[in-house]
């Protein structure tokens, strides 16, 4: 087990919560203390001696506090190896005495960025003592302890209550491995605020592993690395699974997008049924319609604190997901019937400005598609101008295209989605699917709109379009046949608008 006692400890840190819970276990357990400038104030606020850096050093901190602790009586006392004659004998000559565990923690850059300081302030941020004793003491762990976060500290604590000042060599390995995630992250941090917008090289770190029970099939592993916390919180059900936080992302994107009480339903990634409704009952029954057959097993998402009276109704349909801002308390007793179903508080909205996937041997990166189109955005390209209704009818169709897989084509109507072709090799067999589905679902096409996420290669779905009685249709440009697609609304007798913004999803 290669136990090791702990006989004296650094401690220098940021963070003082929880930490005299630690001294205090520390000190009856007969461990001596070193620290520096506020941290040595707080040891002996709590009725403990600790010997001075400085003292220890025979250098006062200097620099403004730059250098504290660069030192080797400090650093010697950390990195020597304890198997070692030559190390132990060094030790002895220059008076450097053992240190066995450390417990720092880093100045807090990141938050600093956050808050928009300027450029010296945040520079002040980057810490130079802390990370190296953190990669030291890391290094070293063979003999010595690395509590490099508070959130170390409360795993620390619990492994002293039990042993006393002793560990094994599989416990300090466990904390260099977690001393190893802070320096990393810390890094990542420092050369990303650095590097700005150039992308001279991808960093990007996440804490928080998560196991999952398998990745997007049973034979593939799977985790999560992030902070799903901070952005929900879980009421009932199972362990969320790797293909319910893909379609968990993928809802909160898209119900970012909508002002209006609106309801969606989602099926691998896709949007199977949304409305939009003055009252969010409604906009659940007219969110359903547009699909009862695909909602089976689904994601749900709204941006309405769900009541009773909408509770009951989806109560009926047997789904995996639901998401809300809030839920009333009578609509929790009917959705928490079902033990298995999962029922999540959106806290937290904002998702981060890039998205970056693996791809090859490398990384692909990308900005998040932000983009909402307004009225403004539009240019009418036909000789009929939509109604004010097509209009707002085309904006919400756009919103959905937008979060849906390419090729992809959305037919809405009164702020319905009333079917949508996705991920198609075709814009032509999307929309054929689309029609298809609407058809089958009862739907009435004269005087719904459609939007493509993209330009019309050619004129054939305006065509298609033109001839069940859809009226209007959104779409990028930018063809060199858009010309011909006018022509052919202009014969049909419908409207068109573009944007000149293309929303590939892949």
């Amino acid at each position: 087990m290669e136990k090791r006692q702990i006989k004296r400890a650094l401690i220098s840190v940021y963070h003082k919560d929880k930490l005299d819970l630690i001294v205090k276990k520390l000190h009856e357990e007969g461990v001596s203390f070193l620290s520096t400038g506020g941290t040595k104030s707080f040891i002996e606020s709590l009725g403990y001696p600790c010997e001075a850096v400085e003292d220890l050093t025979s250098y006062p901190s200097i620099l403004g506090g730059r250098v504290k602790t660069l030192h080797p009586k400090v650093f010697g006392g950390i990195l020597a190896r304890r198997e070692l004659e030559e190390d132990k004998a060094q030790l002895i000559k220059y008076e450097i005495p053992q240190i066995d565990l450390v417990i720092v923690d880093l100045y807090p850059f990141e938050e600093t960025v956050a808050v928009g300081a300027d450029e010296a302030n945040v520079i002040e941020k980057i810490d130079i003592g802390g990370i190296s004793l953190i990669r030291a003491a890391a290094k070293n762990y063979k003999d010595v302890v690395i509590l490099a976060s508070k959130a170390q500290y409360a795993p620390f604590y619990e492994l002293i209550e039990q042993n006393g000042a002793e560990t094994t060599l599989e416990e300090r390995r466990w904390f260099a491995k977690e001393a190893f995630a802070v320096s990393s992250h810390y890094d990542s941090a420092i050369f990303n605020f650095f590097d700005g917008d150039h992308a001279s090289a991808f960093r990007s770190t996440a804490d928080n592993s998560k196991a999952l029970r398998y990745g997007e099939n049973p034979h593939q592993q799977g985790f999560f690395f992030g902070k799903f916390d901070e952005m929900f919180e879980q009421l009932h059900g199972k362990e969320i699974s790797y293909n319910n936080l893909l379609d968990i992302d993928a809802a909160v994107n898209l119900i970012n997008d909508f002002e209006d009480i609106t309801f969606a339903i989602l099926k691998h990634n896709n949007a199977c049924g949304l409305a939009s409704r003055p009252v969010l009952k409604d906009a659940w029954l007219a969110a359903l319609a547009g699909d009862p057959v695909s909602a089976f097993g689904g994601v749900l998402i709204t941006n309405a604190v769900v009541d009773k009276e909408t509770a009951e109704e989806i109560n009926k349909l047997f789904f995996e997901v639901i998401i809300a801002p809030d839920y009333d308390l009578d609509a929790l007793e009917v959705l928490t019937q079902k033990k298995n179903r999962i029922i999540l508080v959106l806290e937290d909205n904002k998702v981060p400005a890039r998205q970056f996937r693996s791809a090859l041997n490398g990384v692909l990166v990308q900005e998040r598609d932000t983009y909402i189109e307004t009225e403004d955005d539009l240019k009418i390209v036909t000789d009929k101008e939509p109604t004010e209704e097509e209009v707002e009818d085309m904006l919400f169709a756009n919103k959905i295209v937008k979060h849906s897989k390419s090729n992809a084509i959305v037919l809405a109507k009164n702020k319905q989605l009333i079917a949508s072709g996705v991920g198609e090799t075709s814009r032509v067999d999307a929309l054929n699917h689309a029609i298809e589905k609407a058809q089958s679902f009862d739907f009435e096409l004269e005087g719904a709109v459609m939007a493509s996420d993209a330009f019309f290669p050619f004129p054939d779905c305006v065509k298609i379009a033109g001839d069940v009685g859809i009226t209007a249709v959104i779409q990028p440009g930018g063809s060199v046949k858009d010309d011909e697609s006018i022509a052919v609304c202009n014969e049909k007798g419908m409207s068109m608008v573009t944007t000149g913004i293309r929303h590939f999803k892949h």
